[in-house]
Order: structure tokens, then C-alpha cells, then sequence
């Protein structure tokens, strides 16, 4: 799977560790993160993320 990186902070979005603090399991895909799903670190949005 695909890692993603937030444009604003440079937050790596690991889909094999997910974002298990802010409601995201382990295993789950880019795809499957909800869209109103924002950046631990600076809060943006998943529009400002780019594949890694």
C-alpha cells in the first residue's frame, strides 16, 4: 500500500500503522481513511496529502 505525505507539515500517513489516536485502524487504506479525516500534526485536510 501506498504511503501518503501531508503537503503542509510532512506527516507520513502509513496505511500498515494507520492512525489508531484519531479513530483510523492499522491495514486501512488511503481510500478507506474517512474524508473528513485531518492531519495529526497540522490538521489539513486529505485533499493536501500527495502519494508518497
Amino acid at each position: 500500500m501506498n504511503k501518503y505525505v501531508c503537503d503542509l507539515c510532512g506527516y507520513i500517513y502509513d496505511p500498515a500503522e494507520g492512525d489508531p489516536d484519531n479513530g483510523v485502524a492499522p491495514g486501512t487504506s488511503w481510500e478507506q481513511v474517512p474524508a473528513d479525516w485531518v492531519c495529526p500534526l497540522c490538521g489539513a485536510g486529505k485533499d493536501q496529502f500527495s502519494k508518497q
